[in-house]
């Protein structure tokens, strides 16, 4: 799978904007049987989703269904190195998620308990926010 990005964007560039609260949707385990949370607000951009699925692929190898529940939409523009103050922002280089406390990020099915939660572990090491594996509550 490549990396992620959207397809067309309504804006080039866009604003930094606020990233505070906790989440108010994607906060529960919807699809699979274990997911990994967020504890923390940041950035995670499109290499560290990937980074954090491959991690996961790799460790249950071809089995169990994996979720990703998050998508990068925000560009986030850079300047060249030794530029001047001024003359406009930078171009595009690459996209983000915005990621709140609460945001369930990966979900993983049909997979031990183990496997689930090492899987799950290795990928928290690849992400720049404080993970909790979280378990699906039965109702």
């Amino acid at each position: 799978m490549a990396i992620l990005l959207p397809k067309k964007t309504a804006h080039r560039k866009v604003r930094k904007g606020k990233n505070e609260g906790v989440a108010t949707r994607c906060n529960t385990v919807a699809f699979g049987d274990y997911g990994l949370m967020s504890l923390d607000n940041e950035r995670v951009t499109s290499k560290q989703i990937e980074a954090a699925r491959q991690a996961i692929t790799r460790y249950i190898k071809r089995g169990g269904k994996i979720w990703i529940r998050i998508f990068p939409h925000t560009p986030v523009t850079k300047k060249p190195l030794d530029v001047k103050m001024g003359s406009g922002k930078g171009e595009p280089q690459f996209f983000v998620a915005k990621v709140k406390a609460g945001t369930v990020m990966f979900e993983i099915a049909d997979v031990t308990d183990e496997q689930a939660k090492e899987a799950l572990r290795l990928a928290s090491h690849k992400l720049p926010v404080k993970c909790k594996i979280i378990k699906r509550e039965e109702f």
